[in-house]
């Protein structure tokens, strides 16, 4: 098995949405902030190659919605093609597109426009895309708060291409690699989990976004469920700890991946790495 790391741009976000109601001075001895509280944050993506899948976990933002990713002051805009092929791969050989759910900073990158930017087609043609029923639904049907993070353009193609599968109960996508949901952050998001010997990673997606997200009460803003994502991170976070798995964070620009230990009723980062260092 291959595991790659896809950077797909980095942008900020203001400190106190990362986290929450926790106090800029206790948030910012884990987390640089600059000069107008905003924080650099990733937008990472995972390929998995099992030789005969080739898996890609998650999009970035794609490039098609200039004016409204310009409020997240992208560094340069995100070029996911290039990503991919920097690590050795063509989008038309990936098999597999699993989503951990359909904000543009996470789905965003599996259309792109035409030459001539008439029509929005495909990146991955040949890729069977995966979602959450749920966070589906939620997308054609979003809240106040969600609305502004889904756009059309971004995965309607695929529905209409009849080339997105839409999850409903945990499952297996190939022998190595499981998809379960979670909610909280949204509702129906997939977190993969990549089984390679005795090593098991898990990419929680907006579950646990940064390493500064690990303890319970230090949610994210964005969380549309507060208490459901607590529920449902410890779940998350017991298993990490309890299995030795390596936690991948989608969004921090400082650290790539980390176990975690039971801290007595809490947990904690015991470790960071960087993906090269573990695969």
């Amino acid at each position: 098995m291959k595991i790659s790391k896809i950077e797909a741009g980095y942008f900020y976000i203001d400190g106190g949405a990362a986290f929450g109601v926790v106090p800029k001075i206790v948030w910012n001895k884990r987390y640089p902030a600059n000069a107008d509280n905003y924080c650099r944050v990733a937008t990472r993506c995972l390929l998995v190659d099992t030789g005969e899948h080739k898996v890609l976990f998650d999009t970035g933002a794609g490039d098609k919605q200039p004016d409204y990713l310009k409020l997240y002051r992208f560094e340069t805009m995100p070029n996911l093609k290039n990503a991919i092929n920097q690590a050795g791969y063509d989008c038309a050989e990936i098999t597999d597109v699993v989503f951990t759910h359909l904000h543009f900073d996470h789905a965003g990158g599996a259309t792109v426009y035409n030459s001539d930017k008439s029509k929005v087609e495909l990146l991955f043609p040949n890729a069977t895309h995966w979602v959450g029923k749920a966070q589906w639904e939620n997308f054609l049907a979003p809240n106040v708060r969600e609305g502004d993070s889904y756009f059309a353009e971004n995965v309607q193609p695929i529905m209409d291409a009849g080339k997105l599968n839409l999850v409903s109960e945990n499952l297996f996508i190939a022998p190595e690699i499981e998809l379960r949901l979670y909610h909280g952050h949204t509702v129906g998001q997939l977190a993969g989990y990549i089984h390679s010997g005795d090593k098991t990673l898990l990419l929680a997606g907006d579950v646990i976004p940064l390493a500064g997200n690990v303890p319970l009460a230090w949610l994210s803003s964005f969380d549309i469920q507060p208490i459901i994502a607590m529920e449902e991170k410890k779940i998350l976070l017991d298993e990490v700890a309890d299995g030795n798995y390596y936690l991948v964070f989608v969004h921090d620009s400082y650290n790539e991946c980390a176990t975690v230990v039971h801290n007595y009723y809490k947990h904690k980062v015991d470790k960071t790495f960087k993906l090269s260092e573990i695969v």
